[in-house]
């Protein structure tokens, strides 16, 4: 799935092993949780948890805020062991999530240090906003605190598991091409032609759910899982936690006040959210994290809890290696670059006179240039003037297209060139830190 899923976007590189950790790591609490071994009721007993947020937010920043950014905690304790799930709103676990790239060794080694939990089992992901900037610098002290607080405010819990479906908010961006190639749909280069793209990827439209009850009955945490780009953005332009923030707004607002829901990301890489690229409504995050919300929400009544409950915990080390043909790549999108410099053709229209041409020549294709009795008048006294006129007009409103098409290819090239270059370096520096 690695190779479908994940490409050449710099940010989606970064973020790869940890959210398909991620992935891993929820579907192991839950199998733990259904009962591959039948607990007995001692051990059903001890199972407890305890949630926690911190605002970590960089209010120094300037700008207008919409909402705050979170890092929501959720540990678990079966009386031998426990796993601590950390959840940043920030767009990976590392130095391109604003975070520095230690930053998971060093929390890991604090909490195993101060609260005696095996490092091992601390689990820490993204949801994969773009917010760098935002991040406070002290993250890592403000996320601590807040493992700190679940862990001392653990209160013996039963626990459900189920999934929802929702295919309404997300689409998958990697478009498959005639010539067999793929077009990643992004703001910074236009799509291809509608008569090039012949297929689209799959989504992942499942939502894992996993509900922790205080003894009572009430709610303590939903943690459910979802595969999503978070980078839709709000109508006012400010900073946002994106769909996630949204959908766990909902969550909460329909749970009791002390209940917490937390967002596991899913195999994100090419799943962007839906019509990403509207131009004719602002974008809102909102709107479709509303509609995860209530999906999850309409999963949790159905949800049944179980008392016999057992945590389970098993740990794999998953080693993705680097790609390889970075020069490769390199050398061929450039010698298509200077293909396509050489195909551009002069012409003697600019954009003042091509769209209007454009235009009437797409609406009025049989006589563009004037009133079908002209054409007739002209056809009965043989002449051929507003032929040869369409004839030249339509030879440069090609020659324009194919230098527009021609200039849309570049710039996709031009981006992915910067990506590879910085990938490349990247990958330099990261070998000669190891030599």
């Amino acid at each position: 799935m690695g190779k479908k899923l994940f490409h050449n976007d710099e940010a989606v590189l970064t973020n790869k092993y940890t959210l398909c950790q991620v992935k891993i790591y929820l579907i192991i609490i839950l199998t733990g949780i259904l009962g591959v071994t039948q607990p007995d009721a001692a051990n059903a007993a001890k199972l407890k948890a305890g949630v926690a947020k911190v605002n970590i937010t960089n209010n120094d920043i300037g700008g207008l805020i919409n909402d705050s950014l979170y890092a929501r905690v959720l540990v678990l304790d079966n009386g031998s062991e426990e796993v601590v799930i950390i959840s940043l709103d920030t767009r990976a676990v590392g130095e391109k999530g604003g975070v520095g790239n230690n930053f998971t060794e060093r929390l890991r080694n604090r909490i195993q240090d101060q609260l005696k939990i095996c490092g091992s089992n601390v689990m820490i992901t993204a949801t994969g906003v773009s917010v760098e900037k935002y991040i406070c610098s002290d993250i890592l002290e403000r996320t601590f605190n807040a493992v700190k607080r679940a862990y001392q405010n653990m209160v013996p819990v039963n626990i459900g598991v189920g999934k929802a479906f929702e295919n309404r908010i997300t689409e998958n961006r990697r478009l498959k091409l005639t010539n067999g190639k793929e077009w990643t749909i992004r703001h910074a280069n236009p799509l291809p032609p509608d008569e090039k793209v012949v297929d689209i990827g799959p989504v992942d439209p499942e939502i894992g759910i996993l509900r922790l009850d205080k003894k009572n009955g009430d709610p303590l945490a939903v943690l459910y899982n979802f595969a999503v780009h978070p980078y839709q953005g709000v109508p006012n332009q400010g900073l946002t936690a994106d769909v996630p923030a949204f959908s766990s707004k909902v969550i909460e607002s329909n749970l009791p006040t002390d209940a917490m829901a937390i967002f596991l990301q899913g195999c994100l890489g090419d799943i962007s959210t839906v019509l990403y690229k509207d131009v004719n409504n602002p974008k809102n995050a909102e709107t479709l994290g509303n509609i995860l919300g209530l999906s999850t929400l309409e999963a949790l009544k159905k949800l049944k809890r179980s008392k016999n409950s057992e945590l389970k915990v098993v740990r794999e080390v998953i080693e993705i290696p680097s790609r390889t043909d970075i020069p490769e790549r390199i050398a061929t999108l450039e010698d298509e670059q200077e293909k396509l410099l050489r195909s551009l053709r002069g012409t003697s229209l600019n954009f003042k006179t091509f769209f209007p041409l454009y235009l009437t020549y797409n609406i009025n294709e049989e006589y563009p240039s004037y009133y079908s009795h002209r054409y007739l008048h002209e056809k009965m006294t043989d002449r051929d003037d507003l032929e040869n006129l369409d004839k030249e007009n339509r030879r440069n409103i090609d020659k324009y297209r194919r230098n527009i098409y021609a200039m849309e290819k570049l710039t996709r090239i031009q981006g992915n060139l910067a990506i590879l270059k910085e990938q490349e370096k990247r990958l330099a520096t990261t070998v000669g830190e190891k030599i």
